[in-house]
């Protein structure tokens, strides 16, 4: 589970700080037992984001099954999926 108050304060640190991978470890070593994940907005082709911000889309992740998938439910997510956006 994962609190939308958490998941709110970890989206304004990655605007704040901007999406790197020391701003990823600095949210693991603050918020451990989460996952968090840095990918391009186009390698996701599925589900809806959680959240949407000028640079980057949030994602939700449910790891409850041997493979990892998205969802919109705080209740059963695990970890986060920040898709970082780029303008053409």
């Amino acid at each position: 589970m994962m609190n939308p108050q958490d998941i709110l304060a970890m989206t304004e640190f990655v605007e704040q700080q901007g999406l790197s991978e020391q701003t990823l470890s600095q949210l693991r070593d603050q918020y451990e037992g989460h996952h968090f994940t840095w990918c391009m907005e186009d390698d996701i082709n599925v589900g809806k984001p959680y959240l949407e911000r000028p640079t980057f889309k949030l994602y939700l992740v449910d790891s409850r099954d041997h493979c990892s998938t998205l969802t919109n439910d705080e209740e059963i997510a695990s970890g986060l999926v920040f898709a970082e956006c780029v303008e053409d």
